[in-house]
């Protein structure tokens, strides 16, 4: 579905309605200035597991939302509907992905409990306010994240590694990403590496594992930050029965603004 306009200048609702009616791409620049979350959605017997893990590793699992079973809304932003209003879900059935869809009423279940997670797409807009480049914003790509060797806490039936984003930060400018990152523990907070990403077992930036990889300018240092796809290695770890997720980069536009995730 082409778009008529720029959609960083869409309101959330707009954004929404546009991916209910079928639009599919990633969210990285959408609706400037709104919170964007993740979402990880489990039946009811694995929901007090998923719960436990995100406690246990806030910096990747931030919990903004958690619904009622079979609640497909959230309070994060009216009228939404979590089965719709995400351009593109994964399907999960025992940790194997079997599927993308861009509707997932049909296989929605009446006792799917549903978390919304942060998201780092929401504390870019404090980046670009600060005029930090964002290569994978200005390249029209999805942002690159990558399974590491860091293992996070277990929780009940859940383990797995963390998965981080990457971005392409000047040197000069790494001290003011992490500053202003860090003032947002909710959305993830500041990075967890900066430089070599041998230390985080990633041999290749150019193959993320999930997103797209951003060209650096000269004299560019790669950040990471904790990523709320982590959730998701823990599917792939664990292999609960079923999950229904976003597709990484796919976001959930909410009416929340990214101000809201602030600590001053």
């Amino acid at each position: 579905m082409p778009l008529t306009r720029d959609p960083a200048t869409l309101t959330p609702s707009a954004a929404r309605a546009l991916f209910r009616a079928g639009a599919e791409q990633p969210t990285t620049g959408w609706a400037y200035g709104y919170t964007q979350t993740n979402l990880i959605a489990v039946p009811q017997d694995w929901a007090e597991d998923v719960l436990l893990f995100c406690r246990r590793n806030p910096q990747a699992c931030p919990v903004l939302d958690v619904s009622a079973p079979g609640d497909p809304a959230t309070r994060l932003a009216a009228g939404a509907d979590l089965r719709t209003d995400l351009p593109r879900y994964r399907i999960w059935h025992n940790g194997v992905l079997t599927g993308e869809v861009t509707d997932a009423t049909g296989l929605w279940r009446s006792d799917m409990v549903a978390f919304s997670i942060g998201c780092s797409f929401t504390f870019e807009t404090a980046l670009r306010a600060e005029g930090v480049p964002l290569r994978h914003v200005e390249q029209g790509r999805n942002v690159a994240m990558y399974v590491t060797n860091r293992q996070c806490e277990p929780a009940g039936r859940l383990y797995g590694p963390m998965v981080v984003s990457m971005r392409q930060i000047p040197a000069a400018r790494v001290e003011d990403a992490v500053r202003l990152t860090a003032a947002m523990p909710a959305v993830h907070g500041a990075p967890v590496h900066v430089g070599d990403p041998a230390e985080l077992g990633i041999t290749d930036l150019r193959r993320p594992d999930f997103g797209e990889y951003a060209v650096p300018e000269p004299g560019d240092v790669p950040v990471f930050w904790a990523c709320g796809v982590t959730p998701q290695a823990a599917l792939m770890a664990t292999r609960p029965p079923f999950a229904i997720t976003h597709a990484p980069g796919y976001m959930l536009v909410t009416d929340k603004l990214d101000s809201d995730y602030r600590v001053d």
